[in-house]
């Protein structure tokens, strides 16, 4: 963690700058001592030129006038050389003090940040890096750096708890194994029937098992990653193909159906649409109350195809219908019932956001759910819209 937060260390930053400021002041200033010296050997090469064998005197020194603008130009530029190496030097040091006490300023609130972001673990998730009033670029990157923190301890707490929720749900059928296994094997006097029914236990309990390892494994798949090879599917023909694997439990229920399928095409993988289909249509049948009914309906769009399954059911609190789509969360049932691994609509929703589509969920007057799924529609090119 602490490796991928590091920020550029802030002495090395400071270093650079200045020696970029030093620099630069030093190249400019060789520069404008060149033009001086320049300037100063053409505008005393300009002198007006004076009868030949006068003498003149310049600096206790007297010289023939033929060389006269020679030796003003040559004495001009080797002052012009002195005090420019004295000014070129004091600027030099000026600038480079001036840039390291500046940047020193400057970067105090990145270094608060490096310090802040070398102490951040998974323990200590909760501080933040951010520069508290600061409206420049250092104080965009304190906020980007907090948002991305606040997303990974998002990450990371819906991360315990689904690890927590799903050791949970494991212990229980493995704890009814075990049990049932002892009490057998504690009875010397145990019969065969004693043994089946023992048998019928633990059969139960595997399939209970098994079928959470494979809901973790499906979600696993699609939370969070796009799809595979794709293909136009009719939504209604997914529906009526998920249907089939439910329709005798709904008639062992005497649940009404009303089924309104109309060809409405989009573009995904088959399987994982009907994976979307199969868990709304298990959810209806299995939170149902019997002698309930079930709706679903399949609408083509321009933009949007959609899917909707509604069914009666128990009383569904309206502030807890997004909790709904979270694992191990159940229609009106406690998290550790027994029917359903509480993993339905989480995969539902994975599955439809790794499609590109969006899904919703509000409760029914008198008792119930309504789930509806917007995918991608399937326009005239073959290409989702």
């Amino acid at each position: 963690m602490n490796r991928h937060l590091q920020l550029i260390p802030v002495r090395t930053l400071r270093a650079r700058i200045t020696l970029l400021a030093t620099a630069l002041s030093a190249a400019v200033s060789l520069v404008l001592l060149y033009l001086a010296w320049s300037l100063v050997g053409d505008s005393v090469a300009a002198v007006p030129q004076l009868p030949p064998g006068t003498k003149v005197r310049v600096d206790g020194v007297n010289v023939d006038s033929t060389v006269l603008a020679a030796h003003l130009r040559e004495h001009a530029r080797d002052k012009v050389l002195i005090a420019g190496a004295v000014a070129f030097c004091c600027v030099v040091a000026a600038t480079a003090v001036l840039a390291w006490t500046l940047t020193s300023r400057v970067l105090r609130p990145l270094r608060e940040m490096t310090t802040t972001a070398r102490r951040l673990s998974i323990e200590s998730m909760g501080e933040r890096i951010g520069v508290r009033g600061a409206r420049d670029e250092l104080g965009e990157l304190g906020a980007t750096l907090d948002a991305m923190l606040d997303r990974l301890q998002a990450a990371f707490d819906t991360q315990r708890r689904f690890v927590a929720n799903a050791s949970h749900e494991l212990r229980t059928p493995l704890a009814v194994i075990r049990t049932e296994l002892d009490v057998t094997l504690a009875d010397d006097q145990a019969d065969e029937a004693e043994l089946r029914r023992m048998a019928g236990v633990v059969r139960d309990a595997t399939e209970r098992a098994e079928q959470l390892v494979s809901s973790l494994l499906l979600l696993a798949r699609t939370d969070g990653a796009g799809v595979g090879p794709t293909e136009p599917v009719d939504l209604a023909a997914v529906v009526g193909s998920a249907w089939d694997a439910v329709y005798r439990e709904a008639e062992r229920r005497k649940l009404r159906t009303d089924f309104q399928l109309v060809p409405s095409y989009s573009i995904g993988d088959p399987a994982l649409l009907e994976r979307i289909a199969g868990n709304l249509l298990e959810n209806a049948v299995r939170h149902n109350v019997d002698g309930g009914w079930i709706e679903a309906v399949t609408q083509p769009g321009s933009r949007w195809t959609t899917l909707r399954v509604r069914s009666s059911g128990g009383l569904v609190d309206p502030a807890t219908v997004a909790e709904l789509f979270e694992p191990f969360r159940r229609e009106g049932v406690a998290r550790t019932a027994r029917t359903g691994a509480g993993l339905g609509l989480s995969i539902v929703r994975a599955a439809v956001q790794a499609h590109g589509g969006v899904v919703s969920a509000e409760p029914v007057v008198g008792g119930g759910l309504s789930v509806t799924v917007h995918l991608p529609a399937l326009t005239r090119t073959g290409v989702p819209t």
